[in-house]
């Protein structure tokens, strides 16, 4: 068990209620993604622990995080790896981001810069196209497809006039808004659902890059 205490202001029942939460922030814009407590809870989860948060307005916050004890041999057989090689881009590589949600935009874009690629971000269908009609090198689209004015399925059609060959990654946070065909949404576009980390985006656009996948049939 390691527990981590601090005397700040604390946290609302509203606020701790969502606290972990994919994506929910109380910080203003640019400063947070609303990710980094879902990531850590997703973590401890995968080993078979858990994490705890008490926290009251005007008494700060603890935070308890419990893991399983190792039980096994104290070193590891030396041909065991305990790094995976995470998959790398090229600035060569031009990577449309598309979402409405700023910080899911801004942890998206983030993402895909770290390994190399270069990241164009629009808030809006709209955006989307003009970054379309200005640069002749968008080598893939990644759009969510619940959005206010055009969203993202109709971008795509949009898209596929200015390239019929360009991939597409969709993105969803609700599957009931999507039409799903065997793992794929239509017209042979992959999608990947909210929420998301950064290292599951980074391997599904390497996937769709290297495949083929999310090209028009």
């Amino acid at each position: 068990m390691l527990s981590i205490s601090d005397s700040g202001p604390g946290m609302s029942p509203e606020v701790l209620a969502r606290a972990f939460e994919p994506f929910f922030t109380t910080k203003s814009v640019a400063k947070g993604t609303g990710l980094g407590l879902a990531q850590v809870d997703g973590f401890v989860r995968q080993t078979g622990g858990y994490v705890a948060i008490d926290s009251q307005l005007g008494e700060g916050v603890t935070v308890e995080i419990a893991l399983p004890r190792y039980d096994g041999p104290q070193a590891l057989p030396s041909n065991t790896s305990m790094t995976l090689e995470a998959p790398t881009g090229s600035t060569s590589e031009v990577i449309l981001v598309v979402d409405d949600e700023f910080h899911v935009r801004q942890m998206s874009a983030e993402s895909l810069r770290e390994p190399g690629y270069t990241v164009l971000e629009a808030a809006s269908g709209d955006e989307a196209l003009d970054w379309m009609a200005k640069r002749s090198d968008i080598g893939m689209l990644f759009t969510d497809i619940v959005m206010p004015g055009i969203n993202g399925r109709e971008l795509a059609d949009m898209a596929r006039e200015h390239d019929p060959n360009l991939p597409i990654l969709f993105t969803a946070g609700y599957t009931r808004d999507t039409t799903f065909h065997d793992g794929m949404v239509d017209r042979g576009v992959v999608l990947l659902s909210k929420p998301f980390t950064p290292e599951q985006l980074a391997q599904k656009i390497r996937q769709v890059l290297d495949s083929g996948a999310g090209r028009a049939t």
